[in-house]
C-alpha cells in the first residue's frame, strides 16, 4: 500500500483514469455498455483525483496498492481531516480496482480503511460491494446500502441552456444558505450535515436560482467526488422546470474547469431520470453503490423517504437527496 504524495505521480494518476473515460474498463459488468461515450468504473475516483490535484478542499489522499503498475484505487480524508469518528459525511472513500483480490486485500487492511469510525464507500464495482458486506459482517458492523443510476453527459458544450423565467437570476449558493439547505435535506438533522455543506458550498461548484427576495428556490451542488449533488427546488416552485437552468449552468462550470459532467440517482426516481435524459444525459450500465457503514446505524428514516418519485432533478452526493424542477 502506498500513498501518493507527490504532486507529479498525482498528476500521472490523473491522466491515467483520464485516457479511461472514453471507454470501460475491463471490468465484468451485468450488460454491455451503451454505443458512445461511457464513463468506466474509475470515473468517481477520477473526479476525485481532479479536485486533489486542484487545491484539494476535501482534505482526501490516494492510495494505490503499488505504483506505477497500480490494481486498485483508494482515495479518502487525511486522518487529521476526519476528527470525529462518527462523521460519515467527511469520511468519504471512492474505490476503483482492476483485480478484485487486491480490493478485498486493501479493504481488509486497517491501515488503509479505519473500520472504527463511521465512513462511508462509493464506487461502481460489484466487488467493493461484496467486499465491505463481509468486512462488515465479520466485525460485527451495520451496513446501509443504496443503489443508484450512474448518469453521463457525453457532450456538455450540446446541453441545452435554459433562461431563468422573469423577475429569478442564476446565482452562486451563498454560505448564508447553508441553514436553508440543511432544512431541506432528509438527512440535514445532525451534527455534521451544517459543517458539510459549508464545505460544498465553499469549495466546490454550485448554481441555484434566486427569487425576486434573493432567497434560492432551486439549487444544486457537487461534491468532492466531482459530481452533482444536493439538487432541491422548494416545494411551492415546482413543476416548473426551474432545475434546467441551474443544471446547465453548473454543467457550463464543471466543463469549463475539465471535469467531466455525471451524476446518480435512485432507480424509481423516473421523473429524474427523464429530466436528465431530455438535458442530453445518458445512463450508464452497471449499478453506482454508496455503502454506510457505522458502529451501531441506525437509519433515521426508511428508504423510501429518501427520494421523492415527484422531483426530478439529479439526486446524487453523500446521502440520498430529494430533488425537484
Amino acid at each position: 500500500m502506498l500513498i501518493l504524495s507527490c504532486s507529479s505521480k498525482l498528476r500521472l494518476l490523473e491522466g491515467m483514469l483520464r485516457r479511461d473515460l472514453p471507454d470501460t474498463l475491463p471490468v465484468t459488468r451485468t450488460r454491455p455498455p451503451p454505443q458512445g461515450r461511457t464513463l468506466p468504473p474509475s470515473g468517481w475516483v477520477y473526479g476525485t483525483v481532479m479536485h486533489v490535484n486542484r487545491g484539494n478542499p476535501a482534505g482526501q489522499e490516494v492510495l494505490v496498492d503499488s505504483w506505477p503498475e497500480f490494481k486498485m484505487v483508494l482515495t479518502r480524508p487525511r486522518r487529521e481531516v476526519v476528527r470525529d469518528p462518527s462523521d460519515y459525511f467527511t469520511n468519504l472513500y471512492t474505490a476503483f480496482y482492476r483485480d478484485e483480490g487486491t480490493c478485498r486485500a486493501l479493504l481488509e487492511n486497517s491501515r488503509a480503511v479505519d473500520w472504527g469510525q463511521a465512513f462511508q464507500i462509493q464506487g461502481l464495482q460489484d466487488g467493493v460491494y461484496e467486499t465491505i458486506r463481509d468486512i462488515a459482517r465479520t466485525r460485527g458492523l451495520e451496513m446501509e446500502t443504496y443503489l443508484y443510476r450512474p448518469l453521463l453527459h457525453p457532450d456538455p458544450p450540446a446541453m441545452p441552456q435554459y433562461q431563468p423565467d422573469k423577475g429569478l437570476r442564476l446565482a452562486p449558493v451563498s454560505p448564508a444558505h447553508a441553514t436553508l439547505l440543511r432544512d431541506t435535506w432528509n438527512f440535514g438533522g445532525n451534527r455534521w450535515s451544517l459543517r458539510y455543506l459549508c464545505l460544498l458550498i465553499r469549495h466546490f461548484p454550485n448554481a441555484c436560482l434566486l427569487g425576486p427576495e434573493g432567497t434560492p428556490i432551486s439549487w444544486s451542488l457537487t461534491d468532492p467526488l466531482a459530481a452533482l449533488t444536493h439538487g432541491y427546488t422548494l416545494p411551492e416552485h415546482r413543476g416548473q422546470h426551474h432545475m434546467r437552468p441551474v443544471v446547465g449552468t453548473l454543467s457550463a462550470q464543471l466543463h469549463a474547469r475539465g471535469f467531466p459532467v455525471y451524476t446518480r440517482v435512485l432507480p424509481h426516481n423516473e421523473p429524474s431520470l427523464h429530466s436528465l435524459q431530455r438535458l442530453g444525459f445518458r445512463i450508464l450500465p452497471g449499478v453506482f453503490y454508496q455503502l454506510m457503514v457505522r458502529p451501531g446505524f441506525t437509519q433515521s428514516q426508511p428508504a423510501s423517504a429518501l427520494d421523492s418519485a415527484q422531483d426530478p432533478a439529479p439526486s446524487s452526493g453523500e446521502w440520498p437527496h430529494t430533488h425537484s424542477t
